[in-house]
């Protein structure tokens, strides 16, 4: 296994398992040496899986702004509601997608997360944000392009004050405290706990839940009805991460999860045939 392979796991460092060992403890599994992972992802490959995934992601939300503000003549109920919507099932579906490759973060407050618990080292953690940055930029500029509009173009709605900042720190608290607790008690319903979550908070935040960095920084290229003040997005990103900051240490001790240990590179097991032959050996 090279040195940029690992165990796939969720967005919220659990291991995911194919269907046959899918009722074995996925931590136990995990911690099981007698296991090889069946299918170990190199870092390469999820990185591009983050960056595609967070394009998507974006362009999801960003598009679906554009094309209900458009065909609902500015209403802004219509065009939350279809934001809400198609937010949570487009979430569901590239959650679901993308899982297995690299765990589907898709945000850099769930990659931090994921560090904070042992599922990712630095430079992994690094790599994923990075990915996600750039995928967030090519996700406007694709929605852009379908709608005739510039490739990117500052914001220009204010959004800026404690009230917001709040929002924005407890919507991603309970994102973060709902993918641990879910991930750790009811793995295989992940997508669709965080894809509710995220629908309900288009609703019940003052700053629409964006609950995802990389989202931030897509308003801030966007024009468009999503779109907000590049002076504006420093105060969201870092309410965001607070939120993650605090939800991850309180919502791993709720829900008695172990910490989750990044696997270390392995050698190829040199040792399992002499083993059997030893096996042999003794039976004779």
């Amino acid at each position: 296994m090279g040195e940029g392979s690992t165990l796939p796991r969720d967005a919220f460092g659990i291991v995911r398992l194919p269907p046959l060992m899918a009722t074995v403890s996925p931590l136990r599994a995990a911690a099981s040496a007698s296991s090889p992972a069946p299918s170990a992802v190199s870092l390469a490959r999820r990185v591009v899986a983050e960056a595609l995934g967070t394009a998507l992601l974006i362009a999801v939300v960003i598009g679906t702004g554009i094309h209900a503000n458009r065909i609902s003549s500015g209403d802004a109920t219509w065009t939350l509601l279809a934001q809400s919507l198609a937010g949570g099932a487009g979430l569901l579906a590239l959650l679901t997608v993308f899982a297995p490759v690299s765990g589907a973060h898709l945000n850099p407050a769930v990659t931090l997360s994921a560090a904070l618990q042992g599922g990712l080292r630095a430079r992994e953690a690094l790599a994923y944000v990075a990915a996600q940055t750039v995928g967030a930029a090519l996700g406007v500029a694709a929605m852009h392009a379908m709608y005739g509009m510039a490739v990117w173009s500052a914001g220009t709605h204010a959004a800026t004050g404690g009230a917001l900042w709040w929002s924005e720190a407890l919507a991603t608290f309970g994102l973060i405290g709902a993918g641990i607790a879910c991930g750790r008690h009811a793995p295989r319903h992940l997508p669709a706990v965080v894809a509710a979550y995220i629908a309900a908070g288009y609703w019940f935040t003052s700053s629409s839940s964006l609950a995802n960095p990389a989202l931030a920084f897509a308003c801030a290229l966007t024009d468009g009805p999503s779109g907000i003040r590049p002076e504006d997005v420093p105060g969201y990103m870092l309410a965001q991460l607070a939120g993650a900051l605090l939800a991850t240490p309180l919502f791993r001790w709720l829900a008695g999860a172990e910490p989750a240990r990044a696997p270390r590179p392995v050698a190829a097991r040199t040792d399992a045939l002499p083993m059997r032959r030893q096996a042999t050996g003794r039976s004779a």
